[in-house]
């Protein structure tokens, strides 16, 4: 599973990747999760606010810090359609 945080490195992204890398590391998936800093490649996703969350590809959420508990969902759900 790949996962991407989106983000310049403000506050807000920074707790995203801690929040992300805590869930992976509870869930026992087998992910990477990393740091994409770069406008041209955050604007490639079609994300115009960070942080920004994708898994597997997908966004699933832009412009906040959404919940640790939805956070594992997410990956849960990428996890059982792998």
């Amino acid at each position: 599973m790949e996962i991407k945080i989106l983000g310049t490195g403000c506050a807000k992204c920074n707790k995203l990747f801690q929040l992300t890398s805590k869930a992976v590391s509870s869930s026992g998936v087998d992910a990477t999760v990393q740091k994409i800093g770069k406008i041209e490649e955050i604007m490639a996703y079609g994300v115009m606010m960070t942080p920004a969350l994708v898994i597997d590809g997908q966004v699933k959420s832009v412009g906040r810090v959404p919940p640790a508990r939805r956070i594992a969902d997410w990956i849960a759900a990428a996890k059982g359609a792998e």
